[in-house]
């Protein structure tokens, strides 16, 4: 028999055993101990818990509702710890993280120009959005088609609200150096905004 508790990661609700909590909650403090430096750390730690959240929703099932320390463990194990990040061998933490992760095609809001479909699209296959902008306006000047393609396309692709969805849009792994990097890199386009 096993101690668990009820804790509120993300904006969901998991039931964890203690064993869990207590390394969950080391792993929290050790990240929240490595971004404190960071302008935006808080931004950064609340997309880790998010990412957290969604790792641990898939663990959930109809014959398992509480989160155990494998649950854990291979969660830590896919975000990465902050001593990987901050190792001080020659290899880079973008090398040491390039492994491709989950690609799913998202609208991209940050980029669009009427509904992000064609900017998500460019993310997606890596090409330039104007591309596929010149590809669209091609389809509507032959015929028209291009608009009925574009309103079911902006039906259909759901729109990248998260930073987890923002990486996994590029084929990005979902991890902290990733989350850390698009977190400070919103950051900043953000305070250039505000200068502006």
């Amino acid at each position: 028999m096993k101690i668990t508790v009820s804790i509120n990661l993300g904006g969901y609700s998991f039931n964890i055993d203690e064993d869990a909590y207590s390394d969950l909650k080391r792993y929290l403090k050790n990240l929240e101990l490595h971004f404190a430096g960071e302008e935006s750390a808080s931004e950064i730690l609340s997309d880790i818990e998010t990412r957290l959240a969604e790792i641990f929703r898939t663990k959930i099932t109809t014959f398992k509702q509480v989160i155990n320390i494998e649950d854990v463990r291979q969660a830590i194990s896919v975000m990465g710890t902050p001593e990987d990040i901050s190792d001080n061998d020659h290899k880079s933490a973008k090398d040491k993280f390039s492994s491709p992760g989950y690609h799913r095609m998202y609208r991209d809001p940050d980029n669009r120009v009427i509904g992000g479909v064609c900017s998500g699209m460019g993310a997606y296959w890596n090409i330039d959005p104007v591309i596929m902008r010149i590809i669209f306006v091609a389809l509507v000047l032959a015929g028209g088609i291009g608009v009925l393609v574009y309103l079911i396309l902006y039906i259909v692709i759901p729109e990248a609200k998260t930073t987890a969805q923002k990486i996994e849009m590029k084929g990005n792994t979902v991890n902290i150096h990733n989350i850390k990097e698009a977190v400070k890199q919103e950051f900043e386009t953000v305070k250039k905004n505000m200068k502006l």
